[in-house]
């Protein structure tokens, strides 16, 4: 805890002052930042560091394994962090960032470990076909390059389950919201990100940023298919 106090101590002494005026601004006429990131509470992923934001311009929703569960009449943390930030916010891009060594992905080859956490266990229910889709796929695989592909499948999944929220569908009905995936490796810094035109994960983004899922304008006629 001595830490966070110093650590306090100092932002209020040497870095607030350099950024004071955008926290006035910010305070007066509040927040409008264009990208939600989902991203895993793992201490070794800092979104702002990452992507080295400034304040107010990334809303972030954070939570073990990166996890979107599917929309449902029930309410959530996760569900209303997506619809402020789609809806209220307007935000125009989605990032789901998965990442290397994920505890909780790491956690379904320990059930063991799972079955004393409970709650984790069920939490974790929402990537339950991540891990049934590589279990079918990637037997021959090692345990390193299973964990990798587990990572991205997961990121794969969380953002199908995206897609089912009425917010984010309607959105990007309109053409007005993009998805990403990312898996960012803690050892190399590097971002792979999914490119919905191939299905894979790529760190080679020097002509364009891979995007998962662009959205599109759809003319809805009232006709039966």
């Amino acid at each position: 805890m001595e830490m966070l106090i110093d650590g306090v101590s100092r932002f209020k002494g040497n870095i607030f002052p350099a950024k004071s005026e955008r926290f006035q601004n910010l305070a007066r006429h509040g927040q409008s930042p264009k990208t939600l990131m989902i991203s895993c509470a793992d201490s070794r992923v800092v979104p702002e560091l990452i992507t080295q934001s400034e304040p107010g311009e990334l809303f972030v929703c954070r939570n073990a394994g990166n996890i979107v569960p599917p929309w449902q009449q029930r309410n959530g943390g996760v569900s209303s962090a997506i619809e402020y930030a789609v809806v209220a916010l307007g935000v125009t891009d989605v990032v789901v960032c998965g990442h290397s060594d994920c505890g909780a992905m790491k956690a379904f080859s320990n059930p063991e470990a799972l079955s004393q956490m409970p709650s984790v266990a069920a939490w974790l229910s929402h990537a339950e076909a991540a891990n049934v889709t590589v279990d079918a796929c990637c037997g021959g695989m090692s345990d390193d390059e299973r964990l990798r592909t587990l990572i991205e499948e997961n990121v794969s999944i969380q953002l199908t389950h995206l897609k089912s929220h009425p917010s984010v569908a309607s959105a990007l009905a309109q053409g007005k919201l993009r998805l990403h995936g990312w898996v960012f490796d803690i050892e190399t810094g590097s971002i792979s990100a999914l490119d919905g035109e191939t299905g894979r994960f790529t760190t080679d983004w020097k002509d364009r940023t891979p995007v998962a899922d662009h959205g599109r304008q759809v003319e809805l006629t009232g006709e039966a298919a």
